[in-house]
């Protein structure tokens, strides 16, 4: 086991170039298991997260050639052999879930391990269950896996997504691309992944309509076609991330190739904090989807909002942004209210931050004031499983003069790729020490 050594109080200088998109990358990795054929995907995150669901793939049969750093060629040609699939990989990422939809019409019966991932209290897989059951996929839960069974051929349907998660509307699109008819989805998420997922698919052939709307309209084809280059989308996480990272040191830098449409609404909040920014450099990403700019952080003065800072799904304030706020209201003058309602444990995972200083104070399960503004101190922590609160503390310790010690840096590397090297080389101090 390793752990990280940061050296904080020190100043971020120059650029900063953000990653691409974690959530985008599984999507459409288990999607490729869809198409019999080669798909050459690039600009896929080098994370652990990624790194399990290859592992998935590889075992179940897809054929997995890496060209270099990021780039992929996957082959699902074969027959698969679910009998082997990594019971290990599936356990560490909730991710695995995708398959759900993802061999819908193409295994008839098999197994998956129950996943791990964050442990952010009750995450409910019925808005999964509910949206495919629809197309003919009955999925069972037992003890330590679930038991799916698939109809063939697959039925087009409409759905009603009992809840809009990432997650199960990418499942509910993956099963409807093969299913005979139109399907309609209704309440669908909008998210980043969402529709990175549906314009990769529609690259292979799919018939996809409604992409960024809450209204999907799939007509059903019969096979997906091989693709030749698809790049993965940029991560409005990581970038959002960056961004915080600036602001808590108190630093000028730039963050670049930020998804912009998707950063919207946490800009427009931290400008009426007081934070200045400049938005430079308009263009569309490397995929020809989406709308990315480079952000010039610029150090300023922050007041607390009079009103909650919340999350929600897409166009909201991103539900896994909502916890990089945290050490930002805490450099505010002024008392904030947090509002996490998707999760049960996750704003009680806040209450860590008390370590670094933090005037923190938990209301519910879910809300939970910050008092700032907040004198960071150096202390040591062990990383929540929750990858985002994980990183807040990485972020809180950056902020606090001395040396800090975070252990259980895993759950930071589920997610960021080069994160720790990229922070050192804008003038972090951060060393990984191996035990």
């Amino acid at each position: 086991m390793s752990y990280l050594v940061i050296n904080g109080g020190r100043k971020l200088k120059g650029s900063i170039a953000n990653q691409t998109a974690k959530n985008s990358a599984v999507a459409i990795l288990c999607a490729c298991a869809m198409v019999r054929g080669k798909v050459k995907l690039f600009d896929v995150p080098e994370i652990e997260e990624v790194y399990r669901i290859i592992e998935l793939l590889i075992s179940i049969g897809v054929k997995v050639e890496k060209l270099g750093p990021g780039k992929y060629i996957l082959n699902a040609s074969g027959n698969l052999n679910m009998e082997r699939i990594d019971a290990e990989a599936s356990e560490k990422t909730r991710s695995s879930l995708l398959l759900f939809g993802a061999l819908a019409a193409r295994e008839k019966k098999f197994r998956l391990f129950k996943s791990g991932g964050c442990k952010l209290g009750e995450r409910t897989v019925r808005p999964h269950i509910y949206a495919l059951e629809k197309f003919g996929v009955k999925i069972f839960s037992r003890e330590n896996y679930f038991e799916i069974e698939n109809r063939h051929p697959l039925s087009a349907a409409k759905v009603v997504m009992y809840e809009s998660g990432d997650t199960a509307t990418e499942n509910a699109v993956m099963a409807a691309v093969l299913a005979r008819g139109k399907t309609i989805i209704k309440m669908a998420s909008a998210n980043y992944m969402v529709q990175d997922l549906c314009y990769f698919l529609n690259k292979a052939g799919a018939k996809i309509k409604g992409i960024g709307s809450t209204t999907l309209e799939i007509e059903g084809v019969k096979r997906l076609s091989s693709v030749g280059y698809y790049p993965i989308m940029p991560d409005p996480i990581v970038g959002m991330t960056y961004i915080a990272a600036g602001i808590v040191t108190g630093s000028s830098i730039v963050v670049e190739n930020c998804p912009i449409d998707f950063l919207e609404l946490e800009l427009e909040k931290l400008h009426r904090m007081g934070q200045k920014f400049e938005i430079k450099n308009l263009r569309k990403s490397k995929n020809g989807k989406f709308e990315v700019a480079d952000l010039m952080i610029v150090p300023s003065k922050l007041n607390a909002l009079p009103d909650k800072i919340e999350c929600r799904p897409y166009p909201g304030l991103n539900i896994d942004n909502l916890p990089l706020f945290v050490p930002v209201v805490a450099k505010a003058k002024g008392r904030t209210l947090l509002h996490d309602w998707p999760y049960e444990n996750r704003a009680v995972s806040y209450m860590e931050m008390q370590k670094l200083g933090l005037k923190i104070t938990l209301l519910d399960p879910h809300r939970v004031w910050v008092e700032g503004p907040t004198d960071f101190k150096s202390n040591e922590a062990i990383c929540p499983p929750i990858l985002r609160v994980a990183v807040v503390l990485l972020l809180g310790m950056m902020a606090a003069k001395g040396k800090s010690i975070l252990r259980n840096t895993y759950m930071i590397d589920r997610g960021y790729e080069d994160f720790y090297e990229t922070l050192n080389r804008a003038g972090a101090d951060i060393k990984i020490i191996n035990e």
